[in-house]
């Protein structure tokens, strides 16, 4: 089976891509410039792609990503400090994000006859985004059918859907993912800000996991604090 992986560079995308890499055939990496922030991570998708032998393409959205303003992703912005929680992370959703990404992965997908097309969404998202909950794939799963009817026949993929980020963390670790090549940083800095939501989300998600997080930065124990855990 064929398969095109919408990769941003982040935690949960190169994961998702070591694991299609060895369960299936992946064709490509697909990502996203929409002008985002944290557009650092489109790096690591880079690096991502190198060991895998696979190509990676950017699809150039800067414009759209303009006319979704509002967001911290895409506006002058703060991303709040601490725990990865509705009222501080709603902020960083995109209009339609999720779902512009994905009618243009499948339109990739059909162009080149790519049998799957393979997102990130997961458990920990559904409470903030709407475009990543299992209703919304569910739809546009259906939707894409109709879209491509007759002429191509490609699914959706999303592994992870009722996974945790600490599954996904364990997960890697049995892919054996180079967990230093890739960012969890919505302050689009040139080092990772352990204070921002997702990278408090993250380090909760290794200590879940039990692993050790390779990624150096400052005040290492900031999200024993957010979180809560001693």
């Amino acid at each position: 089976m064929s398969v095109i992986v919408i990769c941003s560079g982040s935690l949960d995308s190169v994961n998702l891509a070591w694991k299609v890499a060895n369960e299936d055939s992946l064709e490509l990496l697909l990502s996203f410039d929409y002008g985002q922030c944290h557009r650092k991570e489109l790096d690591f998708a880079k690096k991502c792609a190198r060991p895998l032998g696979v190509p990676h393409r950017v699809i150039d959205l800067i414009d759209v990503g303009r006319a979704l303003s509002g967001s911290a992703l895409t506006d002058d912005i703060d991303v709040s400090d601490g725990h990865y929680a509705q009222e501080n992370m709603k902020i960083t959703i995109v209009p339609n994000h999720n779902a512009i990404m994905l009618a243009i992965a499948f339109g990739v997908a059909g162009a080149c006859g790519a049998d799957t097309v393979a997102a990130t969404v997961h458990g920990g998202d559904y409470f903030i985004y709407p475009d990543r909950r299992p209703d919304f794939i569910e739809s546009f799963s259906k939707m894409q059918e109709f879209a491509l009817d007759g002429v191509a026949d490609s699914s959706i993929n999303t592994p992870f859907l009722n996974w945790g980020k600490s599954d996904i963390v364990t997960g890697g670790n049995r892919f054996s993912v180079r967990f230093e090549y890739t960012r969890s940083c919505y302050k689009g800095g040139e080092t990772h800000y352990e204070r921002c939501g997702t990278r408090v989300e993250r380090r909760e998600a290794f200590g879940l996991a039990e692993l050790e997080e390779p990624t150096i930065y400052e005040g290492r124990n900031y999200w024993r604090s957010a979180t809560k855990v001693n």
